[in-house]
């Protein structure tokens, strides 16, 4: 019977999997509404749905605001993008295949041959993977339409009342379970909170210094590439390495090496300062995730749900870890240590833990002896 139940619960989970999306985006969406309104109430008193409408109204304003700024110059310069993007490649490739002919390892391979195709190639498949991961989303039309105002409808919901949902979710739990799931929630809770605050800010700050460094550099469709940077930060590892080879890719046809590498060498810096400067200052808190599991999971994510799969890669990965400490370390294992909270700490905590950690195993030892 258990069994049974377990994989009915499979084939439920994958049959409404897009569902579940829609709803943990809606999850993050009033994470982040709930932010500013706790803030609002906390600081000014003010009353709960007073302060979710100001969040509501602030946020549309600076999007609308942002961008009439934006929007119109970017446009342009991704039009010119497409258009001059057959002579641009053409430009690439043979650029590509006069350094080729001058370095003998280089000769023998494709670089060499100015018809090879090779660049165009490479931008087609890049083309072709995001055509047939948003297009279906584009195309859409009145479902696109309905799932967007659901996420909205339910992240307002969620935002207004987030207790009455949180002690909806603790009273599935049995009685005695119940403090384990109230840690588990709140310990997730604020790791999404500071996920996302804090990769807002982060993408807006990233966008801002590429674009300046790029123009600086005098680079085409700087505009653009900044905007494209910002955006694509929300995926770990990939989006900085797109983001920082991409505007490389369109210096080359100056075949100046100079230029491609100061390009290269900027992204670098950028992305780097965004990591170890920007992100710890923007944060309270640090979400500290393994590498190795960022990558696998947002590979894992882009396998299964495609596009939307790689923007929420990250937050499902830090309430996966948030889950697997508490109740797997914590609850099955008896891992005092893991009932900390797990994926959320400050510096300062997390230097005080372990020191408080090293200070008491001694005392653990000699007892247990």
């Amino acid at each position: 019977m258990a069994l049974f139940v377990a994989a009915l619960a499979i084939w439920f989970i994958v049959r409404v999997v897009e569902v579940l999306l829609l709803v943990f985006i809606a999850v993050l969406c009033a994470v982040y509404l709930s932010a500013i309104t706790d803030l609002l109430e906390r600081r000014f008193g003010v009353k709960r749905w007073i302060g979710l409408a100001s969040a509501v109204v602030a946020t549309v304003a600076a999007v609308v605001g942002i961008g009439a700024l934006l929007v119109p110059p970017v446009i342009d310069q991704t039009q010119a993008l497409i258009s001059g993007l057959p002579q641009t490649l053409t430009k690439i490739q043979n650029v590509l295949a006069a350094w080729a002919r001058q370095y003998p390892v280089l000769f023998p391979t494709e670089l060499a041959n100015p018809a090879s195709g090779l660049v165009g190639g490479l931008i087609d498949a890049a083309a072709g993977f995001l055509r047939g991961s948003i297009l279906p989303y584009a195309t859409a039309g009145g479902k696109l339409f309905i799932e967007s105002v659901s996420v909205v409808v339910m992240a307002l919901y969620l935002a207004r009342q987030p207790q009455l949902y949180r002690d909806g979710v603790l009273s599935l739990f049995p009685p005695k379970y119940r403090p384990l799931g109230a840690r588990v929630l709140d310990d997730a809770g604020a790791t999404l909170r500071a996920w996302v605050v804090g990769q807002l800010l982060a993408m807006m700050i990233l966008a801002a210094l590429t674009a300046l460094g790029l123009w600086a550099l005098d680079v085409p469709y700087w505009l653009a590439f900044g905007i494209f940077t910002g955006l694509v930060a929300v995926v770990p590892f990939f989006g900085t390495l797109v983001s920082t080879l991409l505007p490389a890719l369109f210096v080359i046809e100056s075949g100046d090496w100079v230029r491609v590498v100061a390009v290269i060498l900027l992204g670098v810096a950028v992305h780097v300062a965004e990591a170890n400067v920007v992100v710890p200052r923007i944060m309270q808190h640090r979400v500290s995730l393994p590498p190795v599991l960022t990558i696998a999971s947002v590979l894992i994510m882009g396998t299964l749900i495609g596009v939307a799969g790689l923007v929420v890669a990250v937050p499902v990965l830090a309430v996966t870890t948030v889950f697997v400490r508490h109740v797997v370390q914590g609850a099955w294992y008896g891992d005092v240590g893991a009932l900390e909270p797990a994926v959320l700490r400050t510096t300062e905590r997390r230097l005080g833990a372990d020191r408080r950690e090293a200070a008491v195993t001694p005392v653990r030892t000699k007892t247990s002896a």
